[in-house]
């Protein structure tokens, strides 16, 4: 063994007893802060959000073997979150919050070993250290940790259908290009039974990388493999919903919904959902005068009722939905919070956290996706999520899932500058893409 080998090796030790030592630590962090937001809440309340409400009920569902509906609709949510909320059902009805809160805290924990990793891989151990502090301590993270949204389970299955879908883009076999891009479309259909938004990101991202960077013979064998996995993963939830709908729901029916709640007139970029019982009377009313069989179920046709509605109105109102977009836009990359209740400090704490991140990841963005797909993949869901909220409507809990991606563009980014102000660190952490990333400076 050589010397170098000898002293790269304690070296790797060391980061690995660190990196346990993070991850531990953001785990407590993340309990201390559930234990903190419990503590919080007004006697009497459950959950904060709305759509906790609905995760419970579905959850309760599953868990007595009941179908999987909210009140008369069958198709509001995918099932992932629900499913892993389940288990704490069987027992009671109501169980502890915190209990819980315990999947979100244990999702969050693995984000931060998974951006540890996807920075190690593409960068060096210094930047896996720093992308791990970075994930484990940003805010935004502990606070989707902490909450009862599906954002929770997302964030690492994000993350692990990226790094495998970046293990597959670099691998010079074909078996295993094919092999991590199969697993990564398997998570990528599970990440969208999860947080439907995520459906579309492929055909956001896939012909930027088609268009703009080579191996596209390689990139389309990856994407054809992982559609091809996503499909068959996602494939019982699509006949479950044939069978109860009669018609193909790729997702949900909360699209029609969704849309109206960010382009109409009573639109703001937040979100109001008090519009719903108008179109529920509306539609119960166009049911009650049809004189023959209406297409689809109440719950499909109460969809398309509030999806032509606002595409109606956009249609006609091109400046102010030019406008929503301009608030939307706002209220995703503000540095402040959405609420006008929040207290200065809170507001402060958002901005620390979120300010250092942004601004370096964007910085490596452009240093290092120039030339290579893979570093520029982790920066799009950042900009493909607020794209999708310029049209939905938008605040800053939807960016904070591709928050994390980019802190590991930003993690090896400082990993740079550290490179450049200490010895000859290249012996110390070898690294197979430090010639990558030197053609990117």
């Amino acid at each position: 063994m050589s010397n170098l080998e000898q002293v790269a090796r304690p070296k790797q030790r060391e980061f690995l007893w660190l990196l346990a030592l993070i991850v531990v630590v953001g785990f407590l962090v993340r309990l201390a802060t559930a234990v903190w937001w419990e503590g919080r809440m007004p006697a009497g309340e459950r959950f904060m959000f709305g759509d906790s409400l609905g995760y419970e009920i579905l959850a309760r569902h599953l868990a007595h073997g009941e179908d999987f509906a909210y009140g008369t609709a069958y198709v509001t949510r995918t099932p992932g979150y629900s499913l892993m909320l389940a288990p704490f059902y069987w027992a009671t009805d109501l169980p502890p919050t915190l209990a819980l809160r315990l999947v979100g805290i244990v999702c969050g924990t693995v984000a931060i070993a998974l951006a540890a990793w996807i920075a190690r891989m593409l960068f060096n151990p210094v930047a896996a250290v720093i992308a791990a502090v970075l994930v484990a301590f940003y805010p935004g993270a502990i606070a989707m940790s902490v909450f009862i949204l599906s954002e929770a389970p997302f964030a690492p299955l994000m993350l692990l259908n990226l790094g495998w879908l970046i293990v597959a883009l670099r691998a010079e076999r074909t078996s295993r290009r094919l092999i991590f891009a199969a697993l990564s479309g398997a998570v990528f259909g599970i990440a969208i039974l999860t947080r439907p938004s995520w459906l579309m990101f492929p055909f956001f991202a896939a012909p930027i990388g088609l268009v703009f960077y080579p191996a596209r013979k390689q990139q389309l064998e990856v994407y054809f493999t992982a559609g091809m996995a996503a499909a068959i993963v996602m494939t019982p939830w699509w006949v479950r919903n044939y069978q109860v709908i009669g018609q193909f729901v790729p997702t949900t029916l909360q699209v029609g919904a969704s849309l109206y709640d960010g382009i109409s007139p009573t639109a703001t970029g937040a979100s109001d959902m008090q519009f719903v019982n108008d179109f529920e009377q509306q539609l119960q009313q166009i049911e009650m005068q049809a004189t023959k069989p209406l297409p689809g179920t109440h719950e499909s046709r109460r969809d398309a009722l509030m999806k032509q509605a606002a595409i109606d109105w956009a249609r006609h109102n091109p400046g102010q939905v030019a406008r929503l977009a301009v608030i939307k836009c706002w209220r995703y990359w503000t540095p402040l919070g959405n609420n006008e209740e929040m207290s200065g400090k809170m507001a402060l704490v958002i901005a620390a956290g979120y300010l250092p991140i942004v601004v370096t990841g964007l910085a490596a963005t452009f240093l290092f996706a120039r030339r290579l797909w893979i570093y520029f993949l982790l920066a799009l869901p950042i900009f493909y999520f607020c794209l999708l909220h310029m049209v939905f409507v938008s605040s800053i809990r939807y960016r904070q899932p591709p928050m994390l991606a980019l802190a590991i563009l930003s993690a090896g980014l400082l990993a740079g500058w550290l490179h450049q102000s200490w010895p000859a660190p290249s012996d110390k952490f070898p690294s197979g893409n430090q010639k990558e990333i030197a053609d990117n400076r």
